[in-house]
C-alpha cells in the first residue's frame, strides 16, 4: 500500500514541481522582480540589516512582534530538513552542480521573498482581539478580484485566498509536520537507538506546550532557538571542512563544472542530465527557503511596522541566510568529505530497492550507460518478478538490486538479526511480503522503522541520501563518530522549529477560512499527526512535501506577479517618506 502511495505521488510530482513548466514559474517570477526592481537583493541588503537592530522603530507601530522575532519566526521555518536532508538530497539525485541550481534560485528568491512578504504585509487584517492575521491569502482576497467594464466585482480574489489557505493547512502538514518529525525520529534511531514512537511523543508533548500559546510564545521560543541551532551547525560544519581542507577548492569548482551540461558519472553516482540537475537543484531550492511559497509572508505579516516595504526588506535576508550560507555549507560538507558518491553500508529501505533481471556493473561504461537510461526513464531495462533464494544471507540468483539510484554491493539479508535463508518473492522489481513472515498485529507499526527483527532486513553496499548521508558526512572530521551527534541535534534543533513556525501558519489559513475560534482544533490535530509521522516511511513523507510545495506556491507566484506594479509603488513611496525623515541617509 505505502508502495503505491508512493508511485502515485512520485507521477503526480513529475507533473508538477518535478516538470520544467513549475521550475521557469518559480525562477522568472525572482528574475523579473529582480530587473524591475533594480536589485534589491543588492541595493537593500545592509539597509535590512539596519531595520533588524530596530534603528528605525516607531512606538506606534502594530504588530504582534519585532522585525527580529519575525524574521527568525519565518528562519525557523525554513531552516529544516531542507538544509540538512534536503541538500543531501539534491546532491545525491543530481550531483554537486544541483547545489548550483539551490543558490540560483536562492539568489533570486531574495526578491521574491521580498516581495511577496512586503504585499502580503500590505493587506493583512487586524483581527477584533487586536492580534494580526496576514499571509498571501488576505491580498489575494482584496486585490484580485476581476472589475468588469459596468464596475460590478466578481470576488474571484475570495475563492484563489481560499485554494491558497487550504494548500497552507496541507503544506503545514507535507512540509512543516510530517518530513520533521519523520527526519528527526529516523536519526535519533540511528545515533541513539530510541526508538521512534519515544521520541515522536516527547516532541509532540513539547510541541504542545510551545504552539498552543500561539505567536507571542511562537516569536520568543524561535527568536533564541534559531541563533543557538546555527552557531551549533556551523562549528560541526567547519570541522569536517577543515579536516578536509585539501577537497575545498576540487568541491567548489565541482559546483560549477556541470551547472549548465549535466553532471557525469562519478564513483557509484551513474550521472544526471542538465534539465534533471536543474529541476532538482532549483525544486530543493524551493523547499530549503520557501522563496515564492507564500508561508514567510504569514510571519512577517505579525511584525511590528508602520508600512510593508521594511518589512519586505528584513525578508530579503532569509534566502540567503538559509541556502546561501546554510545550504552551501552543508554542501561543503558533502562534497569535501566525498560521502556524496561513495558507496556506504547502510539498511536498505524499500522504496530505494529496484531489482533488476541480469547483472550489471557500473565499472563498466556500457553498463553505466544501461542503467543511467533506465534511470532517467530513456531506455527501461526488464524488472525481475519471481521467487529469489537466499543461501545463508546472500542472494544466488542472477540479478542486480538497485539501491538508491546505485548497484548495491555486499548485500546480505537478514531476519531475526540473523543472515537469512530461504526466499525473496519479487513482483515487478520491488520486495513483497513473505509467506511465512509472521503476521503482525495492528499496532506493531508504533515499533517504528527498521525495529521489527521478524521482517526481512537489507544491508549492503550503496549510495546514501538525506539526513542519513549528511550525518556520515560529519563522521568524516577528526570528531570521528561524535560528528553523527552535531546532525542528530542539529536536526533536532532546525526541524522542530520548523514545525513550530508552520503550524502557525496553517492556524492563519484556519483562521481565514473560517474563524479564530476553531484554531485550537486544528493545533491538536497538528500535534497528533506530527506523532503519528515519527514512525511513517521517510520516502511517502518527501514525495507528499513535494506536492504541497507546489501547489502552494503556484497562486501565490502568479498572485505577485499580477501586482508587480502596486509593488514597485509601495518601494518608491516607501523611499520617499524615508528620504524626509532621514534626507542624507544613503542605503
Amino acid at each position: 500500500m505505502i508502495q503505491k502511495i508512493n508511485e502515485f505521488l512520485t507521477t503526480l510530482d513529475g507533473y508538477l514541481g518535478g516538470h520544467v513548466w513549475f521550475v521557469f514559474l518559480l525562477l522568472g517570477t525572482g528574475i523579473f522582480f529582480t530587473v524591475y526592481l533594480g536589485f534589491p537583493q543588492f541595493r537593500y541588503f545592509n539597509h535590512a540589516l539596519r531595520i533588524i537592530k530596530g534603528k528605525f522603530d516607531k512606538k506606534s507601530d502594530v504588530g504582534d512582534t519585532s522585525h527580529f522575532q519575525a524574521l527568525t519566526t519565518a528562519l525557523s521555518g525554513t531552516v529544516g530538513t531542507g538544509n540538512i536532508a534536503g541538500v543531501a538530497l539534491a546532491i545525491h539525485l543530481g550531483g554537486p552542480a544541483a547545489l548550483f541550481w539551490m543558490l540560483a534560485t536562492a539568489f533570486f528568491g531574495m526578491t521574491t521573498k521580498f516581495v511577496e512578504v512586503t504585499i502580503s504585509h500590505k493587506y493583512r487584517d487586524v483581527l477584533p482581539d487586536g492580534s494580526i492575521s496576514g499571509g498571501p491569502m488576505y491580498y489575494m482576497k482584496k486585490r484580485l478580484n476581476i472589475k468588469l467594464k459596468n464596475n460590478k466585482i466578481i470576488q474571484t480574489g475570495k475563492w484563489i485566498g481560499g485554494f491558497f489557505a487550504i494548500a497552507t493547512i496541507l503544506s503545514s502538514f507535507g512540509t512543516g509536520s510530517l518530513p520533521q518529525i519523520n527526519s528527526i525520529s529516523n536519526s535519533i534511531f540511528e545515533t541513539f537507538g530510541l526508538k521512534h514512537i519515544i521520541t515522536g511523543f516527547v516532541l509532540a508533548v513539547l510541541l504542545a506546550l510551545v504552539i498552543i500559546g500561539g505567536i507571542k510564545r511562537i516569536a520568543k521560543v524561535t527568536s533564541r532557538l534559531v541563533p543557538g541551532m546555527a552557531i551549533l551547525y556551523f562549528i560541526g560544519a567547519f570541522f569536517v571542512i577543515g579536516t578536509n581542507y585539501d577537497n575545498i577548492l576540487p568541491s567548489f569548482a565541482s559546483i560549477f563544472q556541470h551547472a549548465f551540461t549535466g553532471q557525469a558519472a562519478i564513483g557509484g553516482f551513474l550521472g544526471a542530465g542538465f534539465a534533471f540537475v536543474f529541476n532538482r537543484g532549483a525544486n530543493r531550492g524551493l523547499f530549503s527557503n520557501e522563496a515564492g511559497q507564500g508561508s514567510a509572508p504569514i510571519a512577517h505579516a505579525a511584525a511590528k511596522a508602520h508600512e510593508p516595504v521594511s518589512e519586505g526588506m528584513v525578508a530579503i535576508l532569509e534566502p540567503f541566510i538559509d541556502t546561501i550560507v546554510i545550504c552551501t555549507l552543508t554542501g561543503l560538507v558533502l562534497l569535501s568529505s566525498g560521502v556524496w558518491n561513495e558507496k556506504i553500508e547502510n539498511q536498505f529501505q524499500n522504496t530505494d530497492m529496484v531489482f533488476l533481471e541480469g547483472t550489471f556493473d557500473d565499472k563498466y561504461e556500457s553498463d553505466r550507460n544501461k542503467l543511467y537510461n533506465h534511470l532517467f526513464d530513456k531506455e527501461s531495462l526488464p524488472l525481475f518478478t519471481g521467487t529469489l533464494e537466499i543461501n545463508n544471507g546472500k542472494i544466488t540468483d542472477e540479478i542486480t538490486l538497485i539501491n538508491a539510484r546505485s548497484v548495491a554491493e555486499d548485500v546480505i539479508i537478514y531476519r531475526n538479526n540473523k543472515a537469512y535463508t530461504g526466499l525473496l518473492n519479487i513482483q515487478n522489481g520491488k520486495l513483497i511480503k513473505n509467506e511465512d513472515e509472521e503476521k503482525k498485529p495492528w499496532w506493531s507499526v508504533f515499533s517504528g522503522p527498521g525495529q521489527d527483527s521478524e521482517k526481512i532486513i537489507i544491508k549492503g553496499k550503496s549510495l546514501m541520501h538525506s539526513a542519513p548521508l549528511t550525518t556520515v558526512a560529519f563522521k568524516r572530521s577528526f570528531l570521528g563518530d561524535w560528528g553523527q551527534y552535531i546532525v542528530s541535534i542539529g536536526l533536532l534543533l532546525f526541524a522542530f522549529s520548523t514545525a513550530i513556525s508552520w503550524s502557525y501558519y496553517g492556524d492563519r489559513a484556519i483562521t481565514y477560512l473560517i474563524g479564530a475560534k476553531y484554531v485550537i482544533h486544528y493545533r491538536l490535530f497538528y500535534i497528533i499527526v506530527f506523532f503519528f509521522a515519527s514512525f511513517i516511511d521517510t520516502t511517502v513523507i518527501w514525495s507528499l512535501s513535494y506536492i504541497t510545495i507546489v501547489v502552494m506556491a503556484i497562486p501565490n507566484l502568479v498572485g505577485i506577479l499580477i501586482l508587480h506594479k502596486d509593488m514597485k509603488l509601495s518601494v518608491k513611496e516607501y523611499w520617499i517618506d524615508f528620504k524626509k525623515i532621514f534626507p542624507d541617509y544613503k542605503y
